[in-house]
């Protein structure tokens, strides 16, 4: 026989007062704990594994050591490396490995909130909130014209691309050493006040000034400047070395003023130039790989607040990201040549060599006897307000370029911001 024991909390105060104040002590009490990276911080904690929740084990604690430890973002003592926080910002992390590949967003956050325990915020919610039911696929998934569409883009691809390398040194010098190439000086806040002689905690008058931070390049950091930006930009050290050898003075001073923007600045312009060049020179490949349609249903259950009861979606609710998400889908529901549709999983993606690429939707459309099957990439408030970098633009033709290579269905990839950019691009393709 098995007992099921509820255990309920009656509390003085408000349910929210309640709920905020103990996850308030339990952020505090991470805080006070978490001053360096230890095999005993990540063992125990929840983070979310493709939608699920997943308690990491003593062991992938210890796997999650080794890999800070192997890729430098550790020092002796455990503490983060700048390094780390270098390749953070340039996107340009070490690869987690296949153990722990699916962990890597929740890694990420944990080792982030070793220095701020803020985004521990992010790891509570409030249970008290609605939720949806278990997601499941309804009858719009078996539709012929959906089942069609999912058949031509289920499929997992590999690339190969060629650029020239000299090009790119020349582009890239270029760039470095125009106003592309700005790194600031380190600064810091000096905060003056006056204590209270009573409330011992609380501080007043406070005036603060504004500092730089000087002779930053004679600390005692060490930086492989070739192998960073090498390792940042994915090219070798011969290619960096010339790219590097080819900024004037005035740009390799700028090192001086911040030596962990300088590398991440140049990452980034160079792996800008690069994407610049690969689409014309990529071609992609079909594997024996193919996706499952139970991507569509490992989320765990959203809060109700978050969701939309849909008529034509492939599940019954769309969990949506934004206000226009929310409206696309209620114009994909109302439009009549819409047969089916469905919001990709983050888990569907493309791969590029400038990172994965995860589009926004698939779009079962019939207009007469024909048949149109699209991908949508982007769903944002105007076309006007897609400020795309470099990479991301790249990562967009490279999808584009996969459609028209590979699909042998009528497969089209447009940015849209409402559903009449979908109509419009039917009726110019005509």
């Amino acid at each position: 026989m098995t007992f099921t024991i509820v255990l309920t909390v009656i509390a003085n105060e408000s349910y929210a007062d309640f709920t905020g104040a103990l996850q308030r002590e339990t952020r505090d009490a991470l805080r006070e704990r978490a001053a360096k990276a230890t095999s005993s911080y990540f063992e125990g904690k929840t983070i979310t594994v493709e939608g699920q929740p997943h308690v990491i084990t003593d062991r992938e604690a210890s796997r999650i050591m080794v890999w800070l430890d192997d890729n430098g973002y550790i020092d002796g003592n455990g503490n983060i490396t700048p390094k780390f926080h270098a390749d953070v910002a340039a996107d340009a992390v070490a690869p987690y490995g296949k153990h722990l590949d699916q962990m890597a967003d929740g890694i990420s956050l944990l080792i982030n909130s070793i220095f701020d325990p803020n985004l521990l915020i992010e790891m509570t919610s409030d249970g008290s909130k609605t939720k949806l039911p278990e997601p499941r696929l309804n009858a719009n998934f078996a539709t012929p014209e959906f089942q069609a569409l999912w058949n031509a883009i289920n499929h997992q691809y590999v690339y190969t691309v060629s650029y020239d390398t000299e090009s790119l040194i020349k582009n890239a010098i270029l760039h470095l050493n125009t106003d592309d190439l700005q790194v600031h000086t380190l600064r810091y806040i000096k905060i003056k006040g006056q204590q209270d002689a009573q409330e011992v905690t609380e501080f007043g008058n406070t005036k603060s000034t504004s500092n730089e931070l000087t002779d930053v390049s004679t600390s005692s950091v060490k930086y492989d400047l070739i192998g960073q930006v090498a390792k940042g930009a994915n090219i070798t050290r011969r290619t960096t070395a010339r790219i590097l050898q080819g900024l004037n003075p005035a740009k390799l001073l700028l090192f001086r003023n911040n030596p962990e923007e300088f590398i991440r600045k140049i990452v980034q312009i160079i792996r800008e130039q690069k994407a610049s060049m690969i689409v014309d020179h990529i071609h992609y490949h079909l594997t024996d790989g193919k996706y499952n349609s139970n991507i569509f249903t490992a989320s765990s259950r959203a809060d109700f607040d978050k969701a939309i009861q849909t008529s034509k979606h492939i599940t019954d609710y769309v969990v949506s990201d934004s206000k226009c998400e929310r409206d696309f889908a209620h114009e994909l529901d109302e439009a009549e040549e819409v047969v089916a549709y469905a919001k990709l999983p983050r888990t569907f993606s493309i791969p590029t060599p400038v990172g994965n690429y995860a589009p926004d939707w698939a779009i079962a459309i019939r207009r007469g006897s024909t048949k149109n099957i699209f991908v949508i990439a982007e769903t944002k408030g105007s076309l006007q307000s897609m400020q795309l970098n470099a990479i991301e633009n790249a990562k967009i033709e490279c999808c584009t370029q996969l459609f028209k290579e590979i699909s042998t269905y009528n497969v089209k990839y447009h940015k849209a911001t409402c559903y009449q950019d979908i109509i419009d691009a039917i009726t110019s393709n005509k």
